[in-house]
This record gives structure tokens, sequence and C-alpha cells, in this order.
């Protein structure tokens, strides 16, 4: 069957979702917050960290995207505004489409958008963003779909973090709702091409959320292109470029491999 296209466009039936400080500690754990960050890790003058944004506003789209094995789709793109800042408990009703379903020849690119309201006022609260790339599923004769311009800056980072993940990083993470066995079950894994679970993009985000959070002071919105796989344990250096509330940024292993490339972010309170 393949993918369904006539997906493109229609908008899903809402779908309320709340969470509590229980939710977003245990989410801040598992991008790495620890005993550094304790605004975000415990309910003593309690914060959500962010990127919890992605999460809170996540959707689905009505329908399957088709008939494909789950073990070819990997996250490709994530991108989230925060309309105000999201309390540490609280909810949201949440309308997604799918935006687009661009033919990249060796697999096929699907863009999907979500915009989350205020249960009781209705007022805009998240926009998020987001793609999976489907692989063997190309070759439909479909658009390539747009193209983003993204250069490094010709200076030195303004910032550099590092972070160093735990080897269980991915087994926290995926307590926050995720459960794809690619990030837990070897043999999964290996159906995919990967040697041992790899972390979840979403977790890489936000790890790369905390580093932009805290050398910037403030995260309103953040965009990024996932472009390698991350295996837990490995570090992860933040090198991030600002001019005024404009952010550029890129998120790299120890190698060099970059795993988060053609990132721009706002500063926000």
């Amino acid at each position: 069957m393949g993918l369904d296209h006539d997906l493109i466009g229609v908008e899903s039936e809402p779908v309320e979702r709340t969470w509590t400080a229980k939710d977003t500690m245990l989410y801040a754990l598992g991008v790495g917050a620890g005993t550094s960050e304790l605004a975000y890790t415990t309910e003593k003058d309690q914060r959500a960290l962010p990127t919890f944004a992605v999460l809170a506003a996540q959707a689905p789209t009505g329908r399957r995207l088709g008939d494909f094995d789950p073990a070819m789709l990997v996250h490709a793109e994530q991108a989230f505004e925060l309309h105000r800042e999201l309390p540490p408990a609280g909810g949201v009703r949440t309308s997604s489409r799918v935006t687009g379903i661009y033919d990249k020849g060796s697999g096929a690119l699907v863009t999907t958008e979500a915009r989350a309201v205020d249960l009781a006022t209705g007022e805009p609260v998240i926009t998020s963003r987001s793609a999976v790339f489907i692989r063997g599923e190309g070759g439909f004769g479909g658009p390539r779909g747009p193209r983003s311009e993204w250069a490094e800056p010709s200076r030195d980072p303004d910032h550099t973090v590092t972070y160093h993940t735990k080897p269980e990083q991915a087994l926290i993470y995926r307590l926050s709702g995720d459960y794809n066995p690619l990030h837990s079950d070897p043999e999964f894994a290996a159906r995919a091409g990967f040697p041992r679970p790899i972390l979840h993009g979403l977790c890489t985000y936000g790890i790369t959320g905390r580093a932009l959070l805290h050398a910037l002071g403030g995260l309103r919105a953040m965009s990024g292109r996932f472009t390698s796989p991350v295996f837990p344990g490995e570090s992860l250096t933040v090198s991030i470029w600002a001019d005024g509330d404009g952010v550029l940024f890129r998120t790299a292993k120890d190698d060099g491999t970059v795993v988060l490339d053609h990132g721009r972010a706002t500063r926000g309170a």
C-alpha cells in the first residue's frame, strides 16, 4: 500500500493531554538533568524544561501513515515554539496534520505540525513541527521538498557545552512515553542496522535544549535536523553562536560526528 498521501492537510481530531510535576521531573532526568538543576528535577520552585513542549504537544494524525516496517522509520527533524512558559503540571488540547510527504529517493520524508492550546482558555501554548524519514518508501515521483539554508558562522562559538550521557540514558528517557524498541531491544536495533540500541533523537534534542537554556538564560523556540545516531554513554558537545535573540547551534560527538545540525533557537524567559 505504501504511504497514504491523502493524509496531507487533514486536521486530526483534538486530543487532550495533561501532565504532572512528576512527569516533568522524570523528563528532566531522562535528558540528563541532575543535582545541579534542582529547579527541574525536584518539586522545590519547580519549572518545566522548555523542550518538554515537544512531548506535551504530541498527537496522532488520525490515520496510519501507511504500511511499512517501523524499523525503517527514524526521526529526522524537530522544532517547537512556546507561546508562554510551560507549567510543571498542566494540560493542552492538540490538533495535528501532515503537512507534506516528500520523495527523497531512498526514502520518504513526512512532515507534520501540531498546535496545542490551553485546556481552559483555548489560548495558544505550543506550536510543534517534526519530520520522520522512512527508508525504502521513496521513488514515488513526488516533490523533494523545500530546502533550508544554514551555514556555520565563520567565528568560534560563543558557547561550547559538553554533556556526558549515561549507558542507561535511553532506558530512563523511554519512561516519558517513547517505548520504541529501537532504543531498548538489541534484536530490534540489529534489524534496523544498528549494533545496539540507540538514544532517542528527542533525548539528544532535550540534552541540546538544556545546553541552550543555560547558555542563553532562556529558550523559547528551537529547531534542528537529526543527522547521525547517538549511542547511550557517548558525550555530546553543543556549539552555540548567538546574535541577539537569534541563535545557531550544532551538536556533535567526541569524534566530531555531527548528530543535530541546522540548529536554530530563540532566547526566551
